[in-house]
C-alpha cells in the first residue's frame, strides 16, 4: 500500500537541507546567541544568516524580522500586541469572518478586554468584501488582520487592495495579515502590500515544527507579550531557538529557489486532481481557491471525517475541511462563511499539495475515492 500525504496544509515534511543544518546546529554550534565567548558567536551567526534570507524574501530589513515559537504566537504578538500599544488611540478591530482560530481567539480575548471586534463577510470564494471594509473603517479604528491565504478553501485574499483602503482612510491603522497559508506559496511584500505586520510558520514551508516569525515595519507600536531577557529587542524575550531558527532560514532559502517551477508543478498537480474529481464521481462540488496547493472538495452523502478515516485506511493522509473552523459565536467557520450549509460543511476534504506529490498520486487517491463513496453512501443511507 503507498504512503500519499496530502495534508501539507497541516505540515510538511522537512527539507533535507533543513535537518542538515539543524543536526550541524544541535551538534556543533550549540551556544547561547547571547553568550559573549566565540561559541556564542557562531550560534548567533546562525540566526543573522536566517534573519537576512528571510527579509531578502519579503523585501525588507533584517532588523524587522523577529522569531517566534510559531504562526499562533506571531498572530498573537501581532494582534493582542498591538491592540494593547494602541489602545488610547481607538479600540476597534476589523478583522474577517474566515480568519484561522491563531486570529479569532485573541480577538475574542481582546473583546473581554473591552474592545469592539469587526468580523468583514465573505462571498462565495471566500474573499473579503471591500466595500463592507469601506464602511466598517471608522475613526477609533486601529488595526485591520485579513489573512492572505485561506487555510481551508485557498481564497488567496485581495491584500494590496485592503492595505490601500485602509491607509488611504487613516495611515495610522495599523495592517496585519496571516501569511502562514502564503508564505512560499506566493511572493509576499508587505512593503507593497502596505502591511505592518505580516504571520509566518516554519512547518508549512518544509521547516522544523515550534518556529515562525513576524515581520514587523520599523516604527510600529505594539507591546512585547513575553518579557525577560531582552532577546530580539526586548520584542520576544527568551533564548533564541537557533536549530529551529537555522532551519526555518534554511527552509525560506529552499522554498524560493526555482519558486515558479516549484509553484507550476503544485498547481498541476491541483488542478489534475480537480479536474478528474469533478469529472469523474458524482455528487461533488470544489470550493477550492487560487492558492495552488490547496483543493476543497464537498463529497455530498458522506461525512468528512468518515472518508478521511476510510482514505487514512488506503494510505492516503487528509484533513477535514471543517477542522479549522471557529466555535466563536458571533462568526461562521470559513465552509459556512462561503454558503455551505450544514450537508455541505459536513462533507468536506482538504487536500493540499506539495513538490513532493505526484500526478500518480492524485490519480491513485482518484481511483481509491471511486472505491469508497458508493459503498459508505450506501451505508448512510440505510
Amino acid at each position: 500500500m503507498p504512503e500519499i500525504y496530502f495534508d501539507n496544509g497541516a505540515t510538511t515534511m522537512v527539507f533535507p537541507e533543513v535537518r542538515e543544518i539543524m543536526m550541524e546546529v544541535m551538534e556543533t554550534e550549540y551556544g547561547n546567541p547571547s553568550s559573549m565567548h566565540k561559541k556564542g558567536f557562531l550560534a548567533e551567526q546562525y540566526v543573522n544568516r536566517a534573519r537576512d534570507i528571510i527579509a531578502k524574501s519579503l523585501k525588507v530589513e533584517p532588523r524587522e524580522i523577529y522569531f517566534t515559537s510559531g504562526g499562533t504566537e506571531a498572530n498573537n504578538l501581532a494582534l493582542i500586541g498591538a491592540a494593547m500599544a494602541n489602545k488610547r488611540a481607538g479600540k476597534h478591530i476589523i478583522s474577517s469572518c474566515i480568519e484561522h482560530a491563531s486570529v479569532y481567539n485573541p480577538l475574542s480575548y481582546l473583546e473581554e478586554e473591552g474592545f469592539d471586534i469587526t468580523y468583514l463577510p465573505v462571498d462565495s470564494k471566500g474573499i473579503v468584501d471591500l466595500d463592507a471594509l469601506k464602511e466598517a473603517l471608522r475613526p477609533d479604528t486601529i488595526l485591520v488582520s485579513v489573512m492572505c491565504v485561506n487555510n481551508e478553501i485557498g481564497a488567496v485574499e485581495p491584500i494590496e487592495e485592503i492595505g490601500r483602503i485602509v491607509k488611504k482612510y487613516n495611515p495610522s491603522i495599523l495592517f496585519h495579515t496571516d501569511c502562514i497559508q502564503a508564505y512560499g506559496k506566493m511572493k509576499c511584500t508587505p512593503k507593497k502590500w502596505k502591511a505592518d505586520m505580516l504571520s509566518v510558520s516554519g512547518h508549512k514551508i518544509h521547516g522544523p515544527k515550534g518556529i515562525g516569525f513576524l515581520y514587523i515595519k520599523n516604527g510600529t507600536k505594539i507591546k512585547p507579550m513575553i518579557w525577560g531577557g531582552n532577546q530580539q529587542k526586548g520584542m520576544r524575550s527568551g533564548t533564541e531557538n537557533v536549530p529551529g531558527i537555522a532551519g526555518l532560514g534554511k527552509a525560506a532559502q529552499v522554498i524560493y529557489e526555482n519558486h515558479e517551477e516549484k509553484l507550476e508543478k503544485i498547481r498541476g498537480i491541483k488542478e489534475h486532481f480537480i479536474r478528474r474529481v469533478l469529472g469523474e464521481l458524482e455528487n461533488v462540488e470544489s470550493h477550492s481557491g487560487e492558492a495552488p496547493h490547496i483543493a476543497s472538495i464537498t463529497f455530498y452523502g458522506v461525512r468528512s471525517e468518515v472518508l478521511l478515516h476510510a482514505l487514512e485506511d488506503k494510505g492516503i493522509y487528509v484533513s477535514a475541511g471543517s477542522a479549522c473552523s471557529s466555535n466563536h459565536p458571533d462568526v461562521s467557520g470559513t465552509l459556512k462563511g462561503i454558503g455551505l450549509d450544514k450537508s455541505g460543511y459536513e462533507s468536506t476534504l482538504r487536500f493540499s499539495f506539495s513538490i513532493y506529490n505526484t500526478e500518480e498520486e492524485a490519480d491513485y487517491c482518484v481511483e481509491v475515492l471511486k472505491e469508497l463513496l458508493p459503498v459508505l453512501r450506501r451505508f448512510v443511507r440505510s
